[in-house]
């Protein structure tokens, strides 16, 4: 069984909560964990489920942010239902986050913008998700930059904190490419107070992490969380 579970994001310039992220997690016997890779998502069974969460959405903030992957997004179910959550949500905006994970086929960039525009069009923003992971990369992303909306950057893909200086130097990077591009940048994985403060000194306002506040179960039964 899968369910979405929400984070807050946050600006902490002036501590006001932005959005949410829809995190989609497995029921297991040992509790509820993230699939390895969502390409093992059945298209259906999200499709079915984002659906059923967007209808008991009640958020009274500007976006809710879901994840897909490129196969997901070739998927024709899959997008019509990202186009009926945006239609249940209104006036909240989807924000659709394309994640890093290996796609089953060697689609073209141009065969993913085509799709990305029609989220766009109607009414919806675009996200580049774990930038700097996966097929994610500069070199790959490069001519989705500019439909984006925002980036997304990480630090727990990376196995290290962020007080690394390789990890800031990423982060950096990234951050200058957004400020360049006019788009927001959102740091996830902010895990302690002195991820918090160096996120502080690095001028990155927006962020997304334990440190404040833990995924929440949203359920569709009653008896989602028993075991």
């Amino acid at each position: 069984m899968y369910r979405y579970f929400i984070q807050p994001q946050l600006d902490t310039v002036n501590n006001s909560l932005i959005g949410y992220e829809l995190l989609m997690k497995e029921k297991k016997p040992e509790g509820w964990r993230p699939p390895l890779n969502f390409s093992e998502v059945p298209s259906h069974t999200m499709a079915e489920v984002l659906i059923a969460t967007t209808k008991i959405l009640s958020l009274k903030i500007g976006s809710v942010s879901v994840n897909i992957n490129r196969n997901q997004l070739m998927d024709k179910e899959v997008r019509a239902a990202i186009l009926e959550a945006q239609k249940i949500l209104r006036p909240l905006r989807l924000v659709v986050e394309l994640t890093e994970d290996t796609p089953a086929q060697n689609w073209s960039n141009e065969e993913y913008i085509s799709l990305i525009k029609e989220f766009i069009d109607y009414g919806m923003d675009f996200s580049l998700d774990d930038c700097g992971t996966g097929v994610n990369q500069l070199d790959q992303i490069k001519n989705m930059i500019p439909l984006a909306a925002e980036i997304k950057f990480a630090i727990q893909n990376f196995g290290e904190k962020l007080r690394d200086p390789d990890i800031e130097s990423k982060v950096i990077f990234w951050r200058d490419i957004c400020e360049k591009e006019n788009m927001r940048f959102i740091l996830e994985g902010i895990e302690d107070e002195k991820d918090d403060k160096l996120a502080d000194k690095l001028g990155i306002n927006l962020r997304q992490g334990y440190y404040y506040g833990k995924p929440r179960l949203l359920k569709l039964k009653a008896d989602d969380d028993e075991f």
